[in-house]
Parts: C-alpha cells; structure tokens; sequence
C-alpha cells in the first residue's frame, strides 16, 4: 500500500517560497526607513548650520529640496525560452541530493522560475529513511553512499540520495571518482559478443582461483586443472581470469579501447545537470589490459550516473540515453518556458547484443554474484513481476580503508515493460554493512509496489 501524501501542491510551495522572501523583504523595509530617519536628523544639523552662516532658509530650501526628474530604472523582461545551458545554470545552484520534493525555485533578476523534476518522492523518502538509519550505525555505517534510480524508457532521473562522511557537500551520485571494478565488464562482454560472435554459450577457459588476477592465468594453455564456462556464467560470477584473458588475447588495445569510446567513456553528455566524465586509458601494457578487461584496477572510473547510462543502452536495443533530470521550467506565471525531450546518447552495441547482455545480467541475478542478496525474488509479490538483471562490482581503495562495493542493474515489469535502472555504490569502511545488491533491490521493491490507480496514470502520461 502507498504511504500517506508527503509531497506539497505546486500552489502550496510556491505560497511557502513567497512568504520566504517576503520576510526578508520586510527586513529590508525596516533597514531602508532607519536610515532615512537618520539621513532626515543629519539634514535638520546642515540647516541649523547653514543659517548662522549666514544663508538663507529660502535658498537653502531650494537647494536641498527642489524637484529633481525621477530616475526610471529598467528591469529585463523575463525571458520566454530557456536552453538547456540555461537550466543547467539554475539546476547548479539547486540541492538536488536527498530532496523531499520534485519542485524547486529559482530566482531570476526580477522574477521566479519554478523548475518541475520527475524524482519520485514515494523512493526518495524511502532512501532518505535508508540513509538516517545508517547514520546512527556504529559498526556498519558506510563512509559513502551514493543511491541513482532512471526511467529506462525517458532518461528521466527517478531518485538521487547518498552522503560522503569525509566530505559532506560532495554528491556521491555524480562523482566519478569510484574504480568501475567489475563494473566494466559489461563494456568487455560487450565486445567480446559484438565484435568476437561470441554467444551466452560460448566455452571459455581459465586456471586458478576465479576472483584473483595473476600472469600465470592469463594463458591459453589447457591442464587437468583448466576450468571450463561459458561467458553468461563467467560474466555472473565476475570470474576475473576470463575477462582478463578477453582483454589481453582476445580483444587487445584497440578494442577495449573502442568500445569504452562508444559506451561514454572520456566523454560527458550534454544533460541538464552536473555530470563529471568517467575515465579510461590503455596504457600499451600486456598485463594492464587483462586489468582493465576485467575491471580490477583502479584507473578506470565512473560515478553511479553513469552506471546507470551505460545499463540503459541494454534495455533499450543498445541505444544509451542522455539522462535527464528537469522535465519542464515555468515562470511565476506558471507560463512553461522550456521543456525537457527524449534524448539518445550512444548506440554502443546493436539491438541482438544489447538482447544477449540482458540475457547475462539476468543470470547474475538468478545465479551469480547477487543471488544471495536478491534471493527468494521469484516468489516475492512485487519482484516476482519483474524481470531483473544486473552486475555487482568490488574493490578496495589503494590504502584499503575502504572497499568500494557496486551494484548496477534493472527492473522491468513483465506486462508493462516499464524499466527502472538503478546503481548503487557503498564505500564500506572497517566493518561491512548493507551490500549495494540489497539497497538496489530495496529500491526496486519501493518503485514498483502496488501504485495506485492515479500514480501508475501519472507514470503513463510523463513517459516519453
């Protein structure tokens, strides 16, 4: 069942904006009047002087006080269209992160501009409730946590939450200052199915341990020893060794390279908000590129938005989108000055590969390295309705003070397709708390329990 109403009319806060401003209009008022008095006592004192000097009162009164032609001063009209530039201007000086509201204002030379998100605040309540939770743990609260939910059919940003205890104005959610881990496999399967042919079913091979990275496994040569998988199950169960055998002898440089170009890499898109640009370099080594094929480095870095991005070209035929955070911008006289559209950002794979990396994502979900954390779904009332899929990541920092734990997936009904994508990064600290799989999983439970008539009519008319 939904919760009670927590969110306020337009009408409500605006009125509560204005009576804001008023206040400190008001102050001013009352500063404006003291000096005028003061000025009026100062020019009694001019006067009295000036008689004894010898003026008189009738010159001095012409003086002082004849008329003067009033000063007429020009205030700029408010415009009637905004760039996407410009909104981004108003959204920097907007705190987006944690908010309770999908409205917010901002003041323009002479007027307001009431800018209208679509941050559901049904999921964003419940993240804000997630994280003073964690707040008050002893053993178990993270250093940083950065929550991101997106419309996979708009681009739209659904929610945005986290805080980062060693520096509390940053935004977790839209720094790119996290190693992608595991998370670059996605990238690396990706070309290993589109420019490879390779298939869920296609037999891969490796020696060792399946979570470590050594020279001696990066080699074709097949003992009693050898293992022996397929890519949906290595790229389930994150096995390093197949993805660093994948970087190194099969795709090389050039590749790994070129598909890191097509998902986004070094590049940012033209969005409506602050999005810093994930970064990967190849630097000609042998062994760095078994690194980078399997994400087990710290070089390659990417920020939760962007996770997000890179999982939308999956659920949408290999077409990425520019992900979007104002819908629309009004002024005071709710007159709507710009409007947010649909924007594709990438096309890093074709529509037949896209199919086969959700087909991988959903066995990570079933089998693999998020099956104890999404366990029992099938036969959850809300999760059972969806199809899952998704990719988990980890790695320690250099220092090993904190081990930066991922999740990136999506959840999309069965009847409806209505697709939330959703990432989640946990910098955990001496202890481990909550896993970024379980507040992933949480997020998608939230979003699509049982909406109401007129919410899930809501949802159908701002799609697009």
């Amino acid at each position: 069942m939904y919760a009670m109403k927590t969110e306020l009319s337009w009408r409500e806060l605006q009125t509560g904006y204005n009576r804001q401003k008023k206040r400190h209009t008001m102050a001013g008022r009352i500063r404006q009047t003291a000096a005028v008095l003061c000025l009026g006592v100062a020019g009694v004192a001019a006067i009295t002087l000036l008689w004894f000097g010898g003026q008189t009162v009738s010159m001095l009164g012409e003086r002082l006080f004849s008329p003067k032609p009033d000063k007429v001063e020009s205030k700029p009209a408010p415009p009637k269209h905004l760039e996407k530039s410009d909104v981004k201007a108003l959204v920097q000086n907007i705190d987006i992160l944690n908010s309770k509201t999908n409205i917010f204002f901002a003041d323009g030379p002479s007027w307001t501009y009431t800018i209208h998100t679509q941050l559901d605040t049904r999921l964003q309540a419940k993240l804000i409730r997630t994280l003073n939770y964690l707040k008050t743990l002893d053993r178990g609260k993270p250093e940083l946590i950065g929550m991101v939910a997106m419309d996979g059919s708009t681009g739209f940003i659904k929610a945005m939450a986290g805080f980062n205890q060693d520096n509390p104005d940053a935004n977790p959610c839209t720094s790119a200052g996290y190693p992608a881990a595991s998370i670059f496999k996605i990238v690396t399967a990706s070309a290993a199915v589109e420019k490879l042919k390779y298939t869920p079913t296609t037999p891969l091979y490796f020696n060792g341990r399946k979570y470590t990275l050594y020279k001696r496994q990066l080699t074709n040569q097949k003992t009693k020893y050898t293992n022996r998988v397929t890519l949906e199950t290595a790229f389930a169960k994150s096995i390093n060794p197949v993805f660093g055998k994948l970087g190194q002898l099969a795709l090389g440089e050039a590749a790994l390279s070129n598909f890191a170009e097509k998902f986004g890499f070094n590049q940012n898109p033209n969005t409506d908000f602050d999005f810093p640009v994930p970064h990967f370099a190849a630097t000609g080594s042998e062994f760095h590129l078994a690194e980078l094929g399997c994400g087990f480095n710290r070089n390659t870095l990417i920020s939760p938005v962007f996770a997000v991005t890179m999982v939308s070209a999956m659920v949408n035929k290999g077409q990425s989108l520019v992900p979007r955070l104002v819908d629309r911008v009004a002024n005071s006289d709710e007159d709507e000055i710009y409007k947010s559209t649909k924007e594709v950002y990438k096309t890093p794979v074709s529509p037949n590969t896209a199919a086969t990396m959700k087909r991988l994502m959903k066995k990570t979900i079933s089998g693999g390295t998020a099956r104890k954390s999404f366990r029992g779904y099938s036969r959850d009332k809300v999760l059972s309705n969806l199809l899952i899929g998704g990719k988990t990541g980890s790695l320690s920092n250099q220092a090993h003070t904190i081990k930066y734990d991922w999740f990136t997936g999506f959840g999309q009904q069965k009847t409806t397709n209505e697709t939330l994508i959703v990432a989640v990064i946990v910098g955990h600290g001496k202890y481990i708390g909550t896993r970024a799989c379980t507040h992933a999983k949480n997020m998608l439970k939230t979003y699509f329990n049982a909406p109401t008539q007129e919410t899930r009519g809501k949802r159908q008319e701002t799609r697009g």
